[in-house]
């Protein structure tokens, strides 16, 4: 990775894959159900490629735009979603990244225990999506020309 103050242009290899784990409250239901709103998992992957631009550029950067998104699975309030993205391709100053969001806890379902949760066996595709994120050119170092 870069080291931070440095100057001039620096080639980095690709970040690892960036991931996050979070339990979703009752506090981002949006529907009926228990159901939360898709733009929250969108949110979470803002979250990943802020970590994924400033490991490889040591800058924030700005999301540009989703040229994918897909909506697999329902989200509900008490379900840990496992949130992972990484760089898939690099041009001077645009990185493009792919998303995934898995379910690996949710509610067990049991009358009466609502706090019951089943640790999936499986994780679960609840999102997938892709987009691209730019730094700012005057930084001249991470990834570019890759």
């Amino acid at each position: 990775m870069p080291a931070a103050g440095r100057k001039g242009v620096c080639k980095v290899a690709y970040a690892e894959k960036v991931k996050l784990r979070i339990r979703i409250s009752e506090q981002e239901v949006h529907y009926a159900g228990g159901l939360v709103d898709g733009a929250f998992v969108l949110k979470l992957y803002g979250d990943v490629a802020t970590e994924l631009l400033i490991r490889n550029d040591g800058d924030e950067g700005l999301f540009v735009a989703y040229d994918s998104v897909e909506f697999k699975a329902p989200v509900h309030a008490g379900d840990y979603l496992e949130v992972s993205g990484w760089i898939d391709k690099a041009g001077n100053t645009s990185r493009h990244m792919q998303f995934e969001a898995y379910k690996v806890i949710t509610s067990a379902g049991i009358e009466g225990c609502p706090s019951a949760c089943t640790v999936l066996s499986e994780p679960l595709l609840v999102n997938r999506a892709s987009g691209t994120c730019v730094v700012p050119k005057e930084l001249q170092r991470g990834l570019q020309g890759s």
